[in-house]
């Protein structure tokens, strides 16, 4: 067994033996006082590390013991940060059309692939290089003089590389939800290798790296102005308000998706087409999000850090709580109705900042930072959609750039002065914390801002940033990516469900089709017939019978024409409208444009079976009692041939109805 071998055989039995000895532990702990379960916890952990050190010839067992559970916890928190990805293509597939679905979720796979070659090769030295301002870049090589990196001995490099590779695919990540719908794909890749190589790394080495916003020796920059440094824990600024500026300079260089404004400057909504993956989208962030709060302690071996870690795990989760109550009760408030995007907006508002001070705040400012989460989502979300004019598709802008602002000016306010060298204004520190957060946070958003402008520029101008307007009407899934749907065999959702809300007087007062009189049947669902012309053209006996319904009253239509012998029909789905022209809704306070709507079109050809018969049946099944039920069309058929056989007309029909 080679030295490698032993180590990690003996990571594995040292792990073992404090599983053991902890349930050992267990009702002496309970019964004694807390100084003697420590004592009697370190002296059987001391045993077990013994036998282990005899067995495995390994020096220093304890110390490896306090590396082992570091680096595991340190891993364990990059997988969760990478299960980030899957959950925002969740929500950016959600809150965007079915024709551009394959091309979002190609775009998350993309950007993490190039994220990680791009950061291991050029990245990880120049955010953690020797250098104030610039890191050394190490082309690969992992051996490369640093003063951010942590200590080896404690955790290996590579699993740290790792760590850091998350948090580089997330900030590219939240990009490609707000430039969504009509960017090229393959310039998509391009400035993905900016934000990989020169965007994160640098803004990342001035505050993680041990670049100047962080050199708290004595007489550097940051010391002798503010006696603090900069803090920014797990990334409001790092990671979330650098994607976001990102996000709202190409967003607006792109403009908006065609339709979205209308020719009085307007707004209209352009619905997303599956909340249900953009609600397991949020709650896959929010549960990943304790991995990238949580995972930013990097240790769990000491009591203080694992007080720490807990902490900023409660924080993390009360934030977002408060932050998506608040903006459920703002917009119902405000639009009358809870609205269900922002909602979900409003959870990832509260996560972005808190992430910046989870461990230096208390829980009464983790409230409060959530709260005002809640309400700044909602009102950056209308500020930027009616007047900025700035088309974000997911509300990332939003969500990230503002709330990662709000997160990290907040650590300057609500600081209690643990894990800073000043409390925040609001406990007593006085204006320095909150002076340095400003700092740090106007040099590195004006760094983003000014490089990925010119970059975007340059694109745009040179090979083009946006796709042809008949690839973005088309969708981009088919002609960037050859994907006629992402949806094969799936069928479109009936958007007004069984009953129509009542609206421009469609209610016709009587919703039980047992008690409705014939004039209303007539009037909720409409009966055209082609008249029987005679100069030439006779009734044949054959008619064909076309059913315009809802969606949701399909089941319902074809149980009724089974029960009559009905069982040969034609489905499709069409979209169309009548006098009702739809429901009256809102998409996060923008009225919803519901001319067409989406139907069924059922047609049945019928002989045998009395056509009469057939079109009562269609009208007691699709009645609700509001005009807009639907409507029959009842036609001559002249000849039917069937293909297999070679029979005609009423012998073509007999195995069909």
């Amino acid at each position: 067994m080679d030295v490698y071998m032993k180590h990690s055989f003996t990571k594995l039995c040292t792990a073992l033996a404090i599983l053991i000895a902890c349930c050992l532990t267990t009702d002496i702990y309970a019964q004694t006082a807390v100084a003697d379960t420590a004592t009697t916890i370190t002296s059987e952990v001391i045993t077990a590390t013994e036998t282990t050190v005899e067995e495995g010839s390994v020096a220093d067992t304890v110390s490896q013991l306090v590396s082992g559970v570091n680096t595991v916890w340190m891993l364990l928190a990059a997988m969760l940060v990478f299960f980030m990805q899957p959950g925002f293509a969740l929500v950016e597939a959600g809150f965007t059309r079915t024709k551009n679905t394959a091309n979002i979720l190609m775009k998350n796979f993309v950007d993490f692939i190039f994220g990680s070659l791009l950061y291991w090769f050029v990245g990880f030295g120049i955010m953690f290089g020797l250098g104030d301002f610039f890191g050394t870049p190490h082309f690969m090589s992992l051996l490369f003089d640093s003063n951010g990196l942590p200590d080896p001995t404690s955790l290996p490099t590579e699993g740290f590389l790792v760590f850091q590779t998350v948090f580089c695919a997330t900030s590219a990540t939240i990009v490609s939800g707000a430039m969504a719908e009509r960017t090229r794909f393959s310039m998509y890749l391009v400035y993905t290798i900016f934000i990989s190589v020169l965007i994160y790394p640098v803004s990342g080495h001035w505050t993680w790296g041990g670049g100047w916003l962080m050199n708290s020796e004595a007489g550097s920059f940051m010391m002798k102005t503010f006696g603090t440094t900069f803090h920014d824990f797990a990334g409001s600024t790092i990671v979330h308000s650098v994607g976001g500026w990102i996000a709202l300079v190409g967003a607006a260089i792109l403009g908006p998706r065609i339709g979205k404004y209308g020719k009085d400057g307007k707004p209209r909504a352009i619905l997303g087409h599956n909340l249900t993956f953009a609600a397991l989208g949020v709650f896959i962030l929010w549960f990943c999000w304790f991995g990238f709060n949580g995972g930013s302690s990097l240790s769990l071996s000491t009591d203080a850090t694992m007080t720490l870690t807990g902490l900023v795990c409660f924080n993390t989760n009360l934030a977002a709580a408060v932050a998506t109550c608040v903006t459920m009760i703002f917009t119902w408030l405000r639009y009358g109705k809870p609205d269900v995007s922002m909602t979900l907006n409003g959870s990832l508002a509260g996560l972005v900042a808190i992430t910046a001070g989870c461990d230096t705040v208390s829980p009464f400012g983790a409230f409060f930072i959530g709260f005002v989460a809640g309400v700044l989502v909602v009102l950056s979300v209308e500020f930027f959609d009616k007047i900025a004019k700035v088309d974000d598709p997911v509300g990332a802008v939003s969500v990230h750039f503002a709330n990662g602002v709000w997160g990290t000016i907040a650590v300057g306010l609500f600081s209690t002065g643990a894990n800073t060298e000043h409390a925040g204004l609001f406990y007593g520190g006085g204006l320095a914390q909150l002076g340095t957060q400003l700092l740090g946070l106007v040099c590195v958003d004006a760094y983003v801002v000014i490089v990925m402008f010119i970059i975007f520029k340059i694109i745009d101008k040179t090979l083009g940033l946006r796709v042809p307007a008949e690839v973005e009407i088309d969708g981009l899934d088919i002609h960037e990516h050859g994907l006629a749907s992402a949806y094969a065999g799936f069928a479109i959702s009936d958007a007004n469900s069984a009953a129509m809300t009542p609206n421009e007087n469609t209610d016709l007062g009587e919703d039980d089709v047992t008690k409705a009189s014939a004039t209303q049947m007539d009037a909720a669902v409409s009966v055209v017939r082609e008249p029987v012309i005679h100069d030439g053209v006779y009734d044949t006996g054959m008619h064909k019978v076309s059913i315009i319904a809802k969606l949701a009253k399909f089941d319902q239509l074809k149980t009724a024409l089974n029960d009559l012998g009905v069982t040969g029909m034609t489905v499709t789905q069409v979209m169309g409208c009548g006098i009702q022209k739809g429901t009256p809704e809102k998409y996060r306070g923008v009225p919803v444009d519901t001319t067409l709507l989406p139907k069924i079109k059922v047609e049945v050809i019928v002989s045998r079976i009395s056509v009469d018969a057939v079109v009562e049946a269609a009208k007691k099944a699709l009645y609700t009692g509001h005009i807009g039920d639907g409507k029959i069309f009842v036609y001559n058929v002249t000849r039917v041939v069937k293909i297999r056989t070679g029979e005609e007309d009423y012998a073509a029909l007999q195995d069909v109805e």
